[in-house]
């Protein structure tokens, strides 16, 4: 087997490429090289996409190895949508609006029903089958190479339009989906997230990074933190309307009380806990350029996100042992099974657990 460069996208941040098991040093080589970074999934490592690293790949592979086009998303066309697919399209709008679904879900819906649209408008949607539409969907698959979230999203809002529009029998949506992967989700080590977390300069950027880390929030919960959310005296967050329009409490560490109340005195806010600087809710695109930069400066995990924080603050919570139930609760999640798999991204190594093998050993010496 020889060595392959996948050559990257327009537009793409990394350079993957596979080197086979046998070839040791110029895996060795690759690994050396500066943002290189294993893939497990997908057997692949990656380096940040520059012409130079490029070049510096094709000169460790040497002349025999091969470079392949990177496989890509192949748009899906847009249609124009007739008057019948105009009026569905708001039919699922009103569903969604009456069952109390967040705007941002009915633009995905409206998105994602709009593809489906695109394929079927000619036709009487009360007369589309299952057959049909696991069809369209195997289409998508094959030619536009559609990734398991969006079909996911486009059954989703499938089902959505003929449960809650149409009102009709499960048997007509109940489409096949794809096999649900069992990822270990992304953790940064103790060491990275204190780096990451104390590197803003900023006040109000690093108390934005230890609020999401210190209580385990996903970003659209720290945007919609209150001043009146934070209970001090009584040592948690209360998160209102969290993911399934769920109300829960969370921890609040005393070490962000100190600094949460120097970033008050500071910046004063009036109603949001952090706000932008003509007023209102911070931004979600702001939160992440604040992330990224501190990852940047303190060199850590470049495939880290700021969701990577609630992950990480999972994982240590269980290496601390704290309870899995209030754990869950914490996190918002509700099944322990969800909760369950950051049991799986727990450090492992010879100084967090004892192998058998030194129980065995502990008393006799090492014959060579």
């Amino acid at each position: 087997m020889q060595p392959v460069i996948y050559q990257p996208l327009k537009g793409a941040k990394r350079i993957k490429v596979f080197i086979p098991y046998e070839l040791f040093a110029l895996r060795e080589a690759v690994k050396q090289m500066n943002s290189s970074f294993w893939h497990p999934h997908q057997k692949l490592w990656s380096v940040v996409n520059t012409k130079q690293n490029f070049e510096s790949l094709k000169s460790i592979c040497g002349k025999h190895c091969k470079i392949e086009k990177d496989i890509a998303f192949t748009p899906i066309p847009s249609v124009p949508l007739n008057d019948n697919a105009i009026n569905a399209l708001h039919d699922l709008e009103k569903a969604l609006v009456l069952k109390q679904y967040s705007s941002s879900s009915i633009r995905i819906y409206k998105k994602m029903f709009s593809v489906f649209l695109g394929k079927f408008m000619q036709r009487n949607l009360r007369e589309i089958s299952k057959e049909d539409i696991e069809g369209f969907i195997y289409e998508l698959i094959k030619k536009s190479k559609i990734s398991e979230s969006y079909q996911n999203q486009i059954i989703n809002a499938i089902k959505a339009y003929y449960e809650h529009a149409l009102h009709m029998p499960r048997e007509y949506y109940d489409v096949q989906r794809p096999k649900k992967t069992r990822n270990i989700p992304n953790v940064l080590s103790k060491d990275e997230v204190l780096k990451i977390i104390q590197a803003p300069k900023n006040i109000k950027h690093r108390a934005i990074l230890q609020t999401i880390y210190g209580s385990g929030l996903r970003v659209s919960e720290l945007i919609n933190l209150r001043i009146a959310d934070v209970h001090s005296s009584e040592g948690y967050l209360f998160i209102k309307d969290s993911k399934g329009k769920k109300d829960r409490k969370t921890i609040l560490s005393e070490h962000l009380v100190l600094l949460l109340r120097a970033y008050y005195k500071q910046y004063k806010p009036a109603y949001w806990l952090f706000e932008g600087q003509t007023g209102g809710q911070y931004s979600a695109t702001s939160i992440r350029a604040i992330f990224r930069k501190a990852v940047k400066e303190t060199n850590s995990n470049p495939w880290a996100t700021v969701h990577t924080l609630r992950h990480s603050f999972a994982t240590h919570c269980i290496e601390n042992n704290i309870n899995m139930r209030h754990l869950q609760n914490m996190l918002g999640h509700n099944s322990p099974k969800t909760t369950e798999i950051y049991t799986k991204t727990i450090e492992i190594n010879n100084k967090t657990i004892t192998s058998p093998l030194d129980s065995l050993l502990k008393n006799t010496t090492l014959q060579t």
